[in-house]
């Protein structure tokens, strides 16, 4: 399976080698957050593959009734879990509160409630597939993998919890924008799971 993946930033060189082959072998795109759904929109349709993504900080609220606050002919998979062709995929969106009123933020304790929800659906996975997941998107990192030292871009601590307790093997995030080359900021293994910062977007292909 070869994936998309895209988060925080529009790359407009995306636009030219969406609208020719470049992508024509692409099976699945992940938006980990952060923006624009028109892009997400557009993606989706030119490059014609599914779509799943989970919200970020600077997105809006979701509300079923409110077409501005989802990617139409996609997925929102803000903490729940899909079964696309081999692949069990989870999704949990936001990041730490940094703001009082702040979008799509919570405290390490409201994440952990997030969190918490998706455990019916991941045991009935263990129980129906023999394991709970295989891919997990969000936007923010986990508490000490990738993340950085200012409030706005601590990570996660329940996603910590989550990579222990379903052990995808691979989990992919945006949220902290690192430019330099150091493989280990944007690449890493923790236990079975390999950890990837897709900023601003990696195609990356698994077995």
């Amino acid at each position: 399976m070869k994936i998309l993946a895209v988060s925080d930033q529009v790359v407009e060189r995306l636009y030219s080698l969406a609208s020719g082959d470049h992508f024509k072998d692409i099976d699945l795109i992940l938006g980990c957050g952060d923006l624009p759904y028109t892009y997400l929109e557009y993606l989706v349709t030119v490059i014609n593959a599914p779509l799943y993504y989970v919200p970020g900080n600077h997105d809006p609220e979701f509300d079923i009734r409110d077409d501005r606050s989802k990617a139409e002919g996609g997925s929102n998979l803000d903490l729940r879990t899909v079964c696309r062709g081999n692949s069990l995929i989870g999704g949990f969106g936001g990041s730490i509160r940094y703001r009082p009123n702040g979008t799509n933020q919570y405290t390490q304790f409201e994440a952990y409630l997030r969190a918490f929800q998706m455990l019916p659906q991941l045991l009935m996975n263990r129980i129906k597939y023999g394991r709970a997941l295989d891919i997990l998107i969000s936007h923010s990192p986990p508490h000490g993998i990738h993340d950085d030292n200012d409030l706005a871009h601590h990570g996660l601590k329940a996603l910590n919890w989550l990579i222990r307790f379903a052990k995808p093997r691979y989990h992919f995030h945006g949220h902290t924008h690192f430019y330099r080359n150091n493989i280990a900021e944007f690449d890493s293994m923790v236990n079975t799971t390999r950890v990837i910062n897709v900023y601003p977007y990696k195609v990356i292909e698994i077995a």
